[in-house]
């Protein structure tokens, strides 16, 4: 049975990222525009704009309620940009990373960690930019796009390449705290229920079932813990345009994903 989707932040310019914090909603366009975008998730309407000066290519926006801020990774300037999000007096400062950051998480700790694609590295920061630790993931996690820290201390990391010669990987794995390969889920790319085609971005419930964003068969999936498919979240049908990033707000149980049409963007909401 399909279930019923609405929508937000429909424009012009695609989106790159989506975070969501108590009742609102922080959207992250491509260029030129070096802004957040700030709605009400109750309405659905545009509260604000918040000015991030410098920004460049942006990979992703990620939101800490404990610390009352975003972060944003800026793949052209190699850093890490941190927002506060009081409309009564915002402020932006950045540090540097000293490598290419595609996609952002959170940890239980309230530290930020960066997924480095080019590198192969993850590096944790604190909220002020302190770097806390840095590793290098498995030879055959190659070019990963996302991680998040398990309660456990195991990783979840999204990756996918393919070259010349024709081979591909499109996984999504499990690390063990040694950052060991223990469980993974895809391979070469493919539309099939147990194929992935570009995992960009990766959200994790309370019991541990991990939504990914298939970029390009444009449909959210559902995998067990273990990293068995589940079913589809929501389809290509459904989505119409490439499922970029995902928001998961618990306490809501609802699902928010970026989706990219040509040139046009918009948050797809899913009550899960």
């Amino acid at each position: 049975m399909e279930r019923p989707l609405t929508e937000l932040a429909g424009g012009q310019i695609i989106i790159c990222g989506v975070a969501s914090l108590d009742n609102w909603l922080y959207v992250l366009r491509g260029k030129p525009a070096e802004q957040v975008e700030v709605y009400d998730t109750n309405t659905s309407n545009l509260r604000d704009r918040l000015i991030v000066p410098g920004l460049g290519d942006r990979g992703d926006i990620v939101a800490c309620p404990r610390n009352r801020c975003a972060y944003i990774s800026d793949y052209s300037n190699d850093s890490i940009h941190r927002v506060c999000v009081s409309f009564a007096a915002p402020s932006v400062t950045n540090w540097p990373v000293n490598d290419k950051p595609a996609c952002l998480s959170v940890t239980d700790k309230h530290n930020v960690l960066a997924t480095c694609c080019k590198g192969r590295k993850i590096k944790e920061f604190s909220t002020d930019g302190k770097l806390l630790r840095q590793f290098k993931l498995p030879a055959d996690t190659v070019a990963p796009w996302h991680t998040i820290l398990l309660s456990s201390g195991q990783y979840i990391v999204s990756h996918c390449f393919a070259n010349p010669s024709g081979n591909s990987s499109h996984r999504v794995c499990l690390l063990d705290s040694d950052r060991h390969v223990v469980q993974s889920f895809g391979g070469p790319q493919g539309s099939g229920s147990q194929q992935l085609n570009m995992p960009r971005h990766v959200a994790v419930g309370r019991k541990g079932y991990v939504f990914v964003a298939d970029q390009n068969n444009c449909r959210v999936v559902l995998l067990s813990p273990s990293l068995h498919f589940v079913r589809e979240v929501v389809s290509g049908d459904q989505l119409e345009g490439r499922a970029e990033r995902l928001c998961l707000d618990k306490s809501k149980r609802v699902l928010y994903v970026a989706v990219n049409k040509k040139q046009r963007g918009r948050v797809v909401v899913v009550r899960v």
